[in-house]
């Protein structure tokens, strides 16, 4: 088994209202910056052992599916990396 670090995604899908965002982005305006959009999301980092990177990946996914993401509002990526 090899040591690995999941980073998991999870975002809003486009069209979800997105009250924290649109907020941060008024906050934003009023300072001086212009942005054409703004959305927040959650991270995850999962240390965990596997034997591979894609078994890493998949064990994540069902995490992202099964608890830390909503598939009907959320969007998800799963990124896996070797644990420092």
């Amino acid at each position: 088994m090899t040591a690995y670090t999941a980073t998991v995604t999870v975002r809003l899908k486009r069209g979800v209202l997105d009250p924290e965002a649109e907020t941060t982005k008024r906050a934003l305006e009023r300072l001086g910056f212009e942005l054409r959009g703004l959305r927040s999301a959650d991270r995850f980092e999962i240390d965990l052992d596997a034997t591979d990177a894609d078994a890493a990946a998949e064990r994540a996914d069902e995490m992202a599916e099964r608890l830390l993401a909503n598939p009907t509002i959320h969007d998800y990526e799963v990124e896996v990396a070797d644990a420092e």
